[in-house]
């Protein structure tokens, strides 16, 4: 890595973090060099396809840090979100953490509302979601499966992103892969090229053959949505996952896109959300939440706490039902991005809830509340 790629990275980190308001602060030029350090990624999360209805997978996880770690080195030790890590776990330097402190990882999710086929991407969560039709019959790790997966047959494949910056944000869609690509050229659009002049001082070329200098990486996928500008890609760089770094594209790291690439087919239907807050009524009982910080529109944004306020329809049923409000308005407060534990309900209880839940015919979450956003009336 040249001494150029190392203080544009550095360069993004702080500005990514800068973009996360005060409650995360840059420690010293110490802490910041330490991103330039190669760090090998870890495997996917892979887990079963719940049959009963839970939306739930994954479980609670811990890290004890070692000397000379960074929270970077541990996301990509766990292939999870740099971003997702951070709000996590509030009040730890990310650069320097105490060795010896735990720091809890994000490995427990809601999985978005159904349909679960295809790819999946919700961009709040900076994460993409892949629901084979039918798995093969080995794991991403070459393992055979169990007999518990021969049964239920299907697993979901759950992969941290890179998506589009403010100003280059990506859209939501219904789409589906157009094209696969293998050591793809990067043909960038005009406003791409007069954005590198301006700000980095840098001409690109029409275009940008394959090999180390490709910001696509070793492989992309095309979607159909648009004039196929959007791209599911790897990168060239050892940084930007779980990050707004992106022109608009979806960036995933190296290995992942590798094992993504190989398992989807054309035609693959894709679908990206933007949904900040996750409810699921689970087969037990319990109204879980998962709520994330909602993305920026604006650079103005992103230096001030955005939250969504509750939904009427759960205050109005929780007050019905006797129960307290105050874990679900502390859950979309807090935004851990954590699957929290709002309420338990009884059988009649649950039978009201999924009436109202039967009633949305929304692909997004059934609960969908309004967002506050800083100086913006309602």
């Amino acid at each position: 890595m040249n001494i150029k790629e190392q203080l544009e990275r550095v360069f993004i980190f702080s500005h990514c973090l800068s973009m996360r308001g005060p409650m995360i602060r840059l420690s010293t030029r110490v802490g910041l060099l330490l991103l330039i350090l190669y760090i090998p990624t870890g495997q996917a999360a892979s887990y079963l396809l719940p049959t009963d209805g839970s939306r739930l997978v994954g479980s609670l996880e811990t890290h004890q840090v070692e000397e000379g770690e960074h929270l970077e080195a541990i996301a990509k030790q766990y292939n999870v979100g740099f971003l997702a890590l951070l709000a996590l776990n509030p009040g730890v330097d990310p650069y320097l953490p105490e060795a010896g402190a735990l720091i809890r990882l994000p490995q427990q999710y809601l999985l978005p509302k159904p349909p679960h086929e295809g790819i999946v991407i919700n961009l709040a969560e900076l994460r993409l979601y892949y629901f084979p039709a039918q798995d093969a019959a080995v794991t991403e790790t070459g393992e055979p499966i169990s007999s518990t997966e021969k049964n239920t047959g299907r697993r979901v494949h759950i992969f941290p992103i890179g998506i589009g910056r403010i100003g280059r944000n990506t859209p939501k869609m219904d789409t589906f892969i157009s094209q696969k690509r293998k050591n793809p050229t990067w043909t960038p659009p005009q406003s791409i090229r007069d954005e590198y002049r301006q700000t980095r001082g840098i001409s690109l070329p029409d275009v940008v053959p394959a090999g180390p200098d490709n910001p696509l990486g070793k492989h992309a996928l095309r979607l159909g949505y648009g004039h196929g500008e959007y791209l599911i890609h790897g990168t060239n760089k050892s940084f930007g996952i779980g990050l707004r770094v992106s022109a608009g594209c979806i960036r995933l790291r190296p290995n992942d896109i590798a094992w993504l690439f190989d398992a989807v087919d054309v035609r693959t239907p894709v679908r990206i959300i933007d949904t900040p807050t996750k409810v699921s009524l689970e087969p037990d009982g319990r109204v879980m939440v998962e709520a994330h910080r909602p993305l920026s529109d604006t650079l103005d944004e992103a230096d001030k706490r955005i939250t969504r306020a509750p939904d009427p329809r759960i205050l109005s049923l929780f007050k019905h039902f006797g129960l307290s409000t105050q874990r679900y308005r502390a859950a979309l407060v807090v935004q851990e991005g954590l699957p929290i534990e709002v309420a338990s309900l009884t059988s009649a209880q649950q039978k009201m809830w999924r009436q109202i839940e039967q009633q949305s015919t929304s692909q997004a979450d059934t609960f969908v509340p309004s967002v506050n956003r800083p100086g913006v009336k309602k």
